[in-house]
């Protein structure tokens, strides 16, 4: 071997690698896009609870006293709805809104019984699912419709087991009879509706604890306007389901739609020259 040959092998040995072609770059990159990731979800979960505190929110409907209109039962996969926050803050609820509420301390017996997990990561997971309506974590709320307000009077039943407001039939296509449970609603007294309160109940109309039953029935049976959390719109899981919840008003009946007819024409009547 020459003297120069190996001068070159030894030089080889101590020379340090060459530097890589982007610089350290490419980690740079990888650590800017974890970073703004972290950022964007951040952002992403601020938005959802901003959203979801004001504006709407996703709720799992965990009991059947609402069935066939919301789904909630042993055996089936419970609804999840979409309930505005917002249209209260302009006018109260109206009778055939379903709506979602806090139930006040009158309201005793539950739709069902949530159980708070001992373990904090679990509760941590329960309330991140809860913010996109995959967990309950509330067992206060209640999920009902809407059949009188402040200062009508409610009782039931007549002759042909319909629920009756100031002395009218009301119309209720949404009413669910269980099977095997009859079909004849329990007569209750009639109960004059305070002012700012409204007297609710469910579509599953002898499975469901509601003002009839709640604190005892009566005036004590009723909720507070203030109660109300927002009007539930949309079934948005599962899939199957998706639909509008219908809001129909049980006391435009037959009466009531002429009534309404007759309003409308002098309505219009009125904005014609003379």
């Amino acid at each position: 071997m020459s003297y120069d040959e190996s001068r070159d092998e030894h030089d080889d040995a101590e020379r340090p690698l060459p530097p890589s072609s982007d610089g350290g770059k490419g980690r740079k990159r990888a650590g800017s896009f974890f970073k703004e990731l972290g950022i964007l979800i951040g952002i992403a979960l601020v938005l959802t609870v901003l959203i979801q505190t004001f504006l709407a929110k996703v709720y799992v409907i965990p009991s059947g006293s609402m069935e066939q209109t919301l789904h909630g039962c042993d055996g089936c996969t419970d609804d999840r709805v979409l309930v505005d926050k917002i249209i209260y803050r302009f006018r109260d609820p109206s009778p055939g809104d379903v709506v979602v509420f806090r139930g006040p301390e009158a309201w005793t017996h539950n739709d069902f019984t949530a159980r708070e997990p001992g373990n904090p990561v679990v509760q941590g997971l329960q309330w991140l699912g809860s913010l996109i309506g995959l967990a309950q974590v509330d067992e206060r709320d209640f999920v009902k419709r809407v059949i009188a307000v402040g200062g009508q009077t409610i009782q039931c039943c007549d002759a042909k087991n319909r629920v009756l407001v100031d002395g009218k039939p009301l119309d209720e296509p949404y009413i669910y009879f269980l099977p095997g449970r009859g079909d004849k609603m329990e007569p209750f007294a009639p109960v004059k509706v305070p002012a700012g309160r409204l007297f609710v109940m469910g579509d599953s109309r002898v499975n469901s604890e509601d003002s009839r039953y709640q604190g005892g029935g009566g005036v004590n049976g009723t909720i507070g306007v203030d109660d109300v959390i927002g009007k539930a719109r949309v079934i948005v899981l599962p899939v199957g389901r998706w639909g509008f919840i219908t809001d129909h008003d049980p006391q435009v009946a037959a009466g009531g739609l002429a009534l309404l007819w007759w309003r409308r024409r002098n309505w219009a009547d009125s904005l014609l020259p003379v």
